[in-house]
């Protein structure tokens, strides 16, 4: 009793609201892929992880679109505001019907290049590409106007209706198959969407946005896009180029292990989506931003080191008891790839720090390293254990670069 009425009488931020939210939602992701790899097993979660890495792809081409509108949602006001919103929003219907079009008429080629069991997954999966996009421009207003309670409702939306439709398919009428899984991210979608503003579409005033609004919007959007596609080369090319080069077994094993292993990722992500809003506005007030930093980083690096720990301690039993005694050959690489994904979790928060401040060598550097990490996979990919080894090589250098550039960018504002 003592317990509930101190939490009655503390009153939560909507910060820490979204903070709950995104940690409700990773959980819920997470469970959703746990339950996944336990019902098919390795080879066909194999396949399932071809789909759950699109989706984390899609995410991160949508992603452009969300942190522009979220950080032009700070910046501009009233009917400024309204016609660049009606802009965007047109702007990522186009490029999602574009990017859906292309997965729908490539289906079977995508099925051959990643030695899928069928096509139909990536046509259904095409289907919603649009609805994200539409999707990510909604979220990208909530978070630029912090508007923290609609925001988690459209995260937590997407994620209890792909978790409860899909393993509902499954469960219902023992359909084991990737064409479930797709049908239950697509109406995932639908769910996310909710709640839209349909009127900021088309608002019945078109203010055209001048010259000078139109190119930082489109300098942003650029560097932006070219980062996010370094974070799908970073996050995502590992389990594509291992589903490519290794058989179905060992393609899944090393699925359940790069899902254990990102969980630093997932968490670190939570903070990403409350810097970019609070830098961008403390620069616009001409306030301090270095104490932001430190913050998050420091949050960061506690998780980091405390999942880095765990997962060294005790490997056999984390893999047992979220997968199952059949991906127990991936328990000594467990703390290997959380220590990968740590370092790529930390090197993130500074790149986008400064991409809030409109610097952008930072994104350069990422982009390079994602590329080092995409060759070194390639050319060395003799065993599981030499692929996790290639991605920890790649992410040591990007931090070690990026904490270089944070302390000469720092030298040079004292002189």
């Amino acid at each position: 009793m003592q317990i509930l009425a101190t939490l009655k009488s503390r009153k939560i931020s909507p910060e820490q609201l979204f903070m709950l939210s995104v940690l409700a939602v990773n959980g819920g992701n997470y469970l959703y892929n746990l339950i996944l790899g336990r019902l098919l097993g390795p080879a066909q979660f194999a396949d399932a992880a071809v789909l759950i890495t699109f989706l984390l792809v899609l995410s991160f081409a949508a992603m452009t679109f969300q942190l522009v509108t979220a950080k032009f949602s700070v910046l501009f006001e009233n009917d400024i505001f309204k016609s660049f919103i009606s802009k965007i929003y047109k702007n990522a219907l186009v490029v999602g019907l574009v990017m859906g079009t292309l997965i729908v008429v490539f289906a079977g080629q995508l099925q051959t290049l990643f030695n899928t069991s069928s096509s139909n997954m990536f046509v259904i999966f095409g289907c919603g590409v649009p609805l994200y996009f539409l999707m990510s421009v909604n979220r990208g207003v909530f978070q630029g106007k912090k508007a923290f309670k609609s925001l988690s409702i459209t995260y937590q939306g997407e994620m209890l209706s792909r978790l409860v439709i899909t393993l509902g398919l499954i469960l219902l009428f023992n359909i084991q198959s990737s064409f479930v899984i797709a049908v239950g991210i697509l109406t995932s979608f639908l769910f996310g969407l909710i709640p839209f503003k349909f009127p900021t579409l088309i608002p019945k005033k078109a203010l055209q946005l001048s010259e000078t609004h139109s190119k930082a919007i489109k300098s942003f959007f650029l560097i932006t896009a070219f980062y996010e596609l370094t974070q799908i080369i970073i996050n995502n090319s590992d389990i594509l180029l291992v589903k490519h080069y290794f058989e179905s077994y060992e393609a899944g094993l090393y699925a359940s292990l790069a899902l254990i292993g990102r969980i630093v990722y997932f968490i670190a992500w939570m903070f990403v989506m409350l810097l970019l809003p609070t830098v961008v506005q403390l620069k616009k007030e001409g306030k301090e931003t270095a104490s932001t930093l430190f913050k998050y980083v420091g949050y960061i690096a506690a998780i980091s080191t405390t999942i880095v720990v765990v997962c060294l301690s005790f490997p056999e039993t984390i893999i047992t008891l979220l997968f199952g005694d059949s991906y127990l050959a991936m328990a000594p690489l467990l703390w290997q790839y959380a220590i990968a994904t740590s370092m790529f979790a930390i090197s993130n928060i500074f790149a986008y720090y400064y991409l809030s401040l409109d610097k952008y060598v930072p994104v350069i550097i990422s982009g390079v390293f994602g590329m080092l990490q995409m060759g070194l996979v390639i050319f060395y990919h003799e065993s599981l254990e030499q692929v996790v080894h290639m991605q920890i090589i790649a992410m040591v250098l990007l931090l070690i670069i990026q904490l270089v550039f944070f302390k000469l960018n720092q030298s040079e504002k004292i002189t």
